[in-house]
């Protein structure tokens, strides 16, 4: 029965619906009948019309003023104008389109458009001709008999109007997000795949909590055959660059595309250097290279042709050694520049030699004095400030990026702190869901009910931290540290913004449990979670979805989820198929000495331990990867502790070498009293001493220290030091005492001849790292510092402590007793005649004599010209930047974070645009130079940001800037219900919130404008600002400014803005070219805007506008420090000229070739930098500062000893350095220095292993090779000549010595007993037991010799 009488109600409600005549001049529906009993929840009441098939009623009085109002296209004028609604339904359609005009009213025409279709369907005059009712339904009422109401029909209109009224409206923004308005008015499709059809369709539709009824529109092409008496609504739609019927003018540039001025699209970028096909740099390097060479062979054959007649340099020599032939030198030869060279080594000779003497003498003394003055200097440890922050590293105080991160944090929070898990499940195998409302869609395996459970359940665990806080003196948890941008004041857990998937069903296990079966086009189905998924993702602003599940879009939070903040790894929006799931806690960021500071470290790393455990939990079915604020920090700190081991190998490998290498060894039975082991063990303690020093010394002043400093100064002052060492005590050991001169003489006069050598380097390098700290990088400049310092240090206390310990330890070995136990006594004496070293032999034998062979010597220098050439190309394909995954170590779980972030993420950075004081925001002018809505001015900050995203390959820029000005402007239009006044109660005049009914709030705060573009005046601008800020965003006004905009705006007491901000975003930045290329761009862009803004009348001339993310203090760098670098190095380079100009006595060919060799040394180091993927930053920078003081090693040394030689031509002069210096070098600097770096290799650190390890080889090797193999080779080409000063000085020695020779026999034994004396009366002078000497050794020395070396070694 019951069905009987359901079958004969829908039948009598057919044929009522199809009694319904299209004619003109008739309504197919009138009056409100009530709620819509076939719509569930719904966002708005739904209420819909009678059926009603009359005439039209002519509008009189308050209902035609109303008409006027809300559908003004069909006002006809008084007494002729008609229509078929009722004053109910346009208050009903009034509120309809409020909701729409928040978001479409800053484009006139489109909100026109869109106003003028519903007013169409409500109130047309005609509606019969373009509605046909589907479906009515029987409605109680309870002040009489049922009323049958309009629950469905079709809309008849044409293409033609409804694809100009979609494309008036398709580029609408929304300022806060960034995003097109017509995204949340299509429902799953967004704005992408939105189409006319559909754009109506999601208007049309009663599931998605704002359509009253459901509304078929039909939209039929000019032509198109349809029903009889049905005319599609074909009336003009307005193009967004057209005045409004209302008098409002066109829509903004950023709104409408037709209305943008033309604007040239970016040029080209700049080519690559090319000639022809081929790389410019390369074609001009080879040219170098050629040209080089040639002109290198052409000198060889000039001078071959003109020495072709010269004399050979190989002498004969008589009996006596004098060479034959040779032109005697006479002081008139003797040039000016020979004399103060010859002046300079007396002087410096004679200097040292009486201090090396000194010290020699007093060794007690000058090592406990020694002691006093490092102990002094290093008690200011105990005031050391070491940096560990990367902002006060690598980031100068004074740098335009760290001013504006300054005054970005001053008047802005600091950047809130990122929590994230990027979580994935490979072997969770995709799937095809067959939705009743979306059609089929591919889903990946990681989009699954039980994952996103199981991430849900993580998520809560994570919310859930708890701690005691002894500064809080309670339990703290997530609300008293999150960001909670809705609720700032007084969060509660669930303002918290956490964005993860599970909040588009308001992280709730039921609504992802919930199911219910719906219909949809006679079709029944089951719709679940994977519904609401998709529907979310594309309409993340939606307050409901269109399924008969009902939920809400919005997080707990009261925010939207942005897909790219939920999901990742997709192509072309198809978020269904995301790779990968994204877990985000936001937190407060507070300064180091805020209490609250604490409070974040510890619940981050509590956070860390809960996703670590459950990482290791064997249960768990994700891969996945995480990182807190802190974890950066943290793993760099950790692997500085971790690697110190490390060091302290390289050191203990260094020592042992310096401990055995230094030894002389002539039999087994006295190795313990050759060996060198304390010595080596104070060379050691030398340089840690010089160290500590430093630091000591720059921590009293104030000078911060860093872990860069801890561990490059030691190693940078070892090499130095060693080097020096290994001179000094390999010419002690090659040299014979003379007789009657006492040890600690001929320490002083060994001192003597190689100081000024230890002098020239020390100096060089000292003043180098002085002049490097002119560097503006923090990290650089406190490196040159504490190394110019160091350096300078190690040298006096060498020249101090180290030869009281030699001399020390040469008292030991004369007395023939043991280093280890000093009281054992060896019987066996030393050797009579001192063994000539392995390596000097092998110098001397066989590496000297190949090396400058003829053909060898070409050979070299051509191969080194085209090293140097081809290291020139090479230079300017270094890679410029530091990815931050090299700072950490290999077996750090940020290293797989950066990875998943590179590879799922969508979207990078935001980015702020940042305004300074002194710009009127307040002036209409002033507005309009930043908005981007109607009647802004083209050019504005925003509208240049805009254009700046269409080319987001070229600017980084993915999403335009949010604008407050924007939607304060269309808060404060009247056609939306955000800005009212109450006019009922106690605070009658103040602001009303759209949530309070319109009877207590019946006044707007500003009149609609009559061109449709509104300004406030400064009192309202001022009135209203704060009111907007703090105003919370919600379905009835989404222009609310809390939570976007509340901490955008800073304003003194006077109102006065004195700072504000616009985001945007960054495109995806994975590289420091990229972060380094964008920062350039933003700022180009900004200083663009400031010269706009400052046009505007008012504006201060200081007024500026810069863009500021967390990531541009560190990359600002890179934008200067090529020039910084060349800089750096050039202060280096020019005191190693200078110095060693001065010390050679203004030798300036020395000088120069000493230079050029340097310069080969850095440059072929940046050429091999690139072959070996090592990038060009600040720690390559601190580098190659030390590249440079370590290639003084290699080279100054030989330089010397090349100058002050006196053998009769360059090439024996060569060799006779290469012998004598360069296997002092060779065994003092390159073995050295190579055994530490090897260890260095075993570093955790990838910053260790590329940036020390492989950089500090690369270093050490090619200083070897050139100070060894070019720099010989050079000399012999272009070396000085002989210095006729030296030579004459010479001369009148060997007269001196000849004169000499003649009487040495008359005094010979009382000369021998007599220095015997000496020895054998040491015991009662210092304590030590005088050796005893072999007579027969003494006597049988040749005294004449040993005079002629006396004479000749002093120079």
């Amino acid at each position: 029965m019951t069905c009987i009488l359901v079958f004969v109600s829908w039948f009598f409600a057919v044929c009522l619906v199809s009694e319904a005549q299209h004619q003109p001049g008739h309504c197919a529906f009138y009056e409100e009948c009530g709620r819509n009993p076939s719509v569930g929840d719904s966002l708005i009441k739904p209420i819909v019309p009678c059926l009603n098939y009359s005439p039209a009623r002519s509008l009189q009085g308050e209902h035609y003023n109303r008409l006027k109002q809300v559908c003004p296209m069909l006002d006809q004028g008084i007494g002729k104008t008609y229509a078929c609604c009722s004053l109910n339904q346009l208050k009903s359609l009034e509120n309809s389109l409020t909701l729409s005009k928040a978001v479409l009213i800053r484009c006139p025409s489109c909100a026109e458009n869109f106003a003028t279709l519903h007013c169409i369907n409500t109130c047309s005059p005609n509606q019969t001709q373009t509605v046909n009712v589907t479906r009515t339904a029987f409605i109680n009422s309870t002040l009489g008999p049922k009323k049958e109401a309009v629950v469905a029909y079709q809309a008849y209109i044409s293409t033609t109007f409804a694809d100009a009224a979609f494309k008036s409206c398709r580029n609408v923004r929304i300022p806060a997000t960034g995003g097109y308005a017509i995204a949340t008015m299509c429902g799953r499709y967004g704005a992408t795949l939105c189409t006319p059809q559909r754009w109506y369709d999601f208007q049309g539709d009663s599931s998605n909590g704002l359509a009253p009824l459901d509304i078929d529109f039909r939209l039929i092409p000019p032509g198109a055959s349809v029903p009889p008496g049905i005319v599609p609504f074909a009336g003009k739609a307005l193009g967004c660059n057209e005045t409004s019927g209302t008098g409002g003018e066109p829509c903004s540039c950023q709104d409408c595309v037709e209305s943008c001025p033309l604007v040239p699209p970016p040029g080209p970028l700049p080519q690559p250097f090319k000639i022809g096909h081929l790389d410019g740099v390369l074609v001009v390097c080879l040219a170098c290279f050629f040209a080089l060479s040639l002109f290198f062979l052409g000198f060889l054959m000039v001078r071959g042709f003109l020495h072709r007649h010269t004399i050979t340099s190989e002498k004969s020599k008589d009996k006596n050694g004098n060479v034959l032939g040779q032109v005697p030198i006479s002081p008139e030869d003797v040039s000016c520049t020979d004399r103060n060279s010859l002046a300079t080594q007396e002087f410096l000779g004679t200097l040292f030699q009486r201090w090396g003497t000194l010290m020699a003498s007093y060794p007690f003394r000058v090592l406990l004095v020694s002691l006093v003055l490092v102990v002094v200097f290093a008690l200011g440890l105990m005031y050391i400030k070491l940096t560990t922050d990367p902002v006060e590293l690598w980031s100068a105080p004074h740098s335009r990026a760290r001013k504006e991160k300054d005054f970005h944090d001053k008047y802005f929070d600091p950047f809130y702190r990122t929590n994230q898990l990027i979580l994935t499940a490979p072997n969770y195998p995709g799937y095809t869901y067959d939705s009743l409302l979306f059609g089929q869609h591919n889903f990946s395996g990681i989009i699954s009910k039980d994952l996103i459970l199981q991430l849900l359940e993580l998520q809560t665990r994570i919310q859930a931290i708890e701690f005691w806080s002894d500064d809080l003196n309670r339990t703290a948890s997530l609300k008293d540290i999150c960001f909670a941008p809705l609720n700032p004041n007084n969060p509660s857990l669930s303002d918290c913004a956490v964005n993860s998937l599970p909040q588009y069903f308001q992280n709730n296990i039921q609504n992802i449990n919930a199911k219910v079966n719906m219909t949809e086009l006679g079709v029944t189905k089951e719709v679940d979670w994977r519904d609401h998924f998709i529907y979310c993702v594309n309409s993340p602003l939606s307050f409901k979805d269109i399924t008969d599940l009902g939920l809400s879009c919005m997080a707990d939070y009261g925010g939207p989820v942005f897909p790219f903040l939920a999901v990742g790894g997709y192509e072309n929006e198809d978020y269904t198929t995301a790779e990968a799931l994204i877990l985000t806690f936001s937190l407060n960021n507070y300064a180091r000495n805020n209490v609250k500071f604490k409070l974040v470290q510890k619940w981050e790393q509590m956070f860390l331990d809960i996703v670590q455990e459950y990482q290791r939990n064997p249960s768990t079915n994700f891969t996945f990867a995480f990182m807190a604020e802190r974890s950066l920090e943290d793993e760099i700190n950790r692997t500085t502790v971790e690697d110190i081991p490390i060091f302290m190998i390289s050191y203990a490998v260094i020592f042992l070498y310096i401990a055995v290498a230094l030894g002389e060894y002539s039999s087994f039975k006295r190795i313990l009293v050759d060996s060198k082991i304390l010595v080596g063990l104070g060379g050691i303690l030398v340089v840690g001493c010089s160290v500590l020093a430093s630091m000591g010394f720059y921590a009293w002043i104030g000078v911060p220290s860093s872990l860069v400093i801890l561990q490059v100064v030691p190693f940078l002052v070892l090499a130095v030091g060693a080097d020096n060492i290994f001179i000094f005590v390999l010419e002690y050991q090659r040299d014979e005492r003379r007789p009657g001169e006492r040890r600690e003489e001929q320490i002083g006069r060994v001192l003597g001849q190689v100081a000024p050598s230890m002098l020239l380097c020390s100096l060089s390098e000292s003043i180098c790292f002085f002049l490097g700290a002119l560097s503006s990088m923090p990290a650089v400049r406190s490196f040159a510092l504490y190394a110019a310092l160091a350096v300078l240090m190690d040298f006096l206390l060498q020249m101090t402590a180290f030869v009281a310990l030699l001399s020390l330890d040469a008292r030991r070995q004369d007395h023939n007793r043991c280093e280890v136990a000093y009281c054992v006594r060896v019987s066996t004496p030393r050797p009579s005649k001192r063994k000539q070293g392995l390596l000097l032999s092998t110098m001397e034998r066989f590496y000297a004599p190949i090396l400058l062979h003829p053909v060898t010597r070409i050979i070299v220098i051509v191969v080194f010209i085209f090293m140097f050439c081809g290291s020139v190309f090479l230079m300017f394909h270094v890679k410029v930047g530091l990815d931050q995954e090299l700072a950490l170590p290999m077996d750090s779980y940020m290293l797989e974070y950066f990875k998943y972030l590179y590879k799922y993420f969508e979207v990078g950075v935001p980015t702020y645009f940042v305004t300074t004081r002194g710009f009127n925001f307040s002036s209409v002018q002033g507005m309009d130079a930043v908005c981007s809505s109607v009647g802004c001015d083209p050019f504005s900050l925003t509208q240049k940001i805009q254009h700046a995203t269409e080319y987001p390959e070229r600017s980084y820029l993915a999403i335009p800037a949010s604008s407050w000005v924007d939607d304060f402007i269309d808060w404060l239009n009247p056609g939306s219900k955000c800005c009212r006044l109450y006019t009922l109660g106690p605070n009658a005049g103040n602001f009303c919130p759209a949530s309070q009914s319109a009877f207590i709030c019946g006044k707007k705060c500003m009149a609609p404008p009559p061109n449709g573009v509104l300004r406030p005046s400064v009192e309202q601008f001022n009135r209203y600002l704060p009111s907007f800020l703090t105003n919370r965003p919600d379905l009835q006004c989404p222009k609310g400014g809390l939570g976007a905009y509340d901490k955008a705006v800073v304003k003194d007491e006077n109102g006065e803005i004195l700072a504000s901000r616009f985001m945007a975003y960054h495109t995806p930045l994975a590289t420091s070219q990229e972060f380094t290329d964008a920062l350039k761009i933003a700022r180009e862009l900004a200083a663009n805007i400031t010269l706009g803004m400052r046009a505007v009348p008012g504006t201060s001339p200081d007024f500026e506008v810069f863009p500021y993310t967390v990531t541009y203090v560190f990359y600002e760098q890179y934008l200067t420090i090529v020039p910084e670098g060349l800089f750096n190095i050039s202060m280096c380079l020019l005191p190693t000229f200078v110095v060693c100009c001065i010390l050679l006595g203004m030798d300036v060919r020395s000088g120069l070739l000493n230079l050029l060799t340097i310069i080969m040394i850095t440059v072929d180091t940046v050429g091999v930098m690139t072959l070996w993927g090592i990038d060009y930053n600040a720690v390559s920078l601190i580098n190659l500062v030390t590249a440079v003081g370590i290639s003084v090693e290699f080279v100054s040394h030989l330089t010397r000893s090349f100058a002050l030689s006196t053998q009769p031509t360059r090439v024996e002069r060569a060799k006779e350095a290469t012998t004598n210096m360069g296997s002092a070098v060779f065994a003092g600097v390159a073995m050295t220095n190579l055994p530490g770096i090897v260890v260095l290799a075993f570093a955790k650190a990838q910053l260790i292993q590329i940036f020390f390890f492989r950089l500090n080889l690369v270093i050490t090797l090619l200083g070897l090779v050139h100070g060894l193999v070019f720099l010989p080779v050079l000399l012999s080409f272009f070396g000085p000549e002989r210095n006729k000063a030296l030579l004459l000085e010479q001369q009148k020695k060997a007269a001196e010595a000849s004169s000499f020779n003649a009487n040495i026999h008359t005094n010979f034994y009382e000369q021998v007993y007599s220095n015997m004396g000496f020895v054998n009366s040491e015991k009662s002078q210092t304590g030590f037991p005088a050796q005893d000497e072999d007579k027969d050794d003494v006597m049988k020395k040749d005294p004449g010799v040993s005079k002629g070396a006396e004479l000749s070694s002093s120079f």
